[in-house]
């Protein structure tokens, strides 16, 4: 069975309603970045910090899988596939996929102030400040915030390093380490890009390009490898 890996970025989940990680203005749902999504925002203001998340969670909680998340599962039935996603919403679970690692954590759990290693399952869509995590600290957004390490991109470098077919969706390869993930996928590999806007790659490796939205090109190159059509 033939090794499929998928980097999904932030265009995937826009088609199901949800902002993406930085608008072309730099804000996050008006907010800078550098506000909410930094360790020194949290000490500056943990309670807004906070908020921001709690309502992004119920955002997400409230958005629906599109047609991309679910022809991307549909391809575990002839593939061994593997969704590696910058995105830090649940869809892509929701959707039917069963092996998907989160680059950038998952909004959807909490994890501990003191150690990122320790998280745990949110009940609904809040986390109260005085919510506190086993070792007696505050309990924050499961996210990978700007200035802290990412823990899963060894794990995601090895398996792009396994890809026979490698699929790049909705991502403009601007953030790293994210974005170098593809500097590790085989040279003699099959690979393809489905956005709007394909973003300039620098590197070894021609992609077919497929310059469409998500919900129309995921599905289309889903339903020609399904049907063996691999180039």
């Amino acid at each position: 069975m033939k090794k499929i890996v998928v980097l999904t970025g932030a265009g995937i989940s826009a088609e199901s309603g949800l902002k993406t990680f930085r608008d072309s203005d730099g804000l996050w749902e008006g907010y800078n970045i550098e506000d909410v999504a930094t360790p020194e925002a949290w000490r500056r203001n943990p309670a807004m910090v906070q908020q921001f998340y709690n309502e992004r969670r119920k955002s997400v909680i409230e958005a629906k899988p599109n047609a991309a998340h679910y022809a991307l599962a549909k391809l575990e039935e002839k593939y061994d596939v593997t969704i590696i996603t910058q995105n830090i919403d649940d869809l892509h679970e929701r959707g039917g996929s069963t092996n998907v690692v989160h680059l950038h954590g998952i909004i959807t759990r909490s994890q501990s102030g003191k150690n990122a290693a320790l998280t745990y399952p949110i009940d609904g869509w809040e986390i109260k400040m005085g919510d506190l995590c086993e070792l007696g600290s505050q309990l924050r957004a499961h996210v990978v915030w700007f200035g802290e390490d990412v823990p899963m991109i060894e794990k995601a470098a090895r398996i792009c390093m396994q890809a026979d077919i490698f699929i790049l969706v909705g991502s403009s390869l601007a953030v790293y380490p994210a974005a170098g993930l593809i500097d590790y996928v085989p040279r003699n590999t099959t690979r393809y890009i489905v956005d709007p806007n394909i973003p300039y790659i620098s590197q070894n490796g021609s992609f077919v390009k497929i310059k469409d939205k998500a919900t129309t090109g995921v599905v289309t190159l889903v339903e020609s490898l399904l049907a063996g059509i691999s180039n």
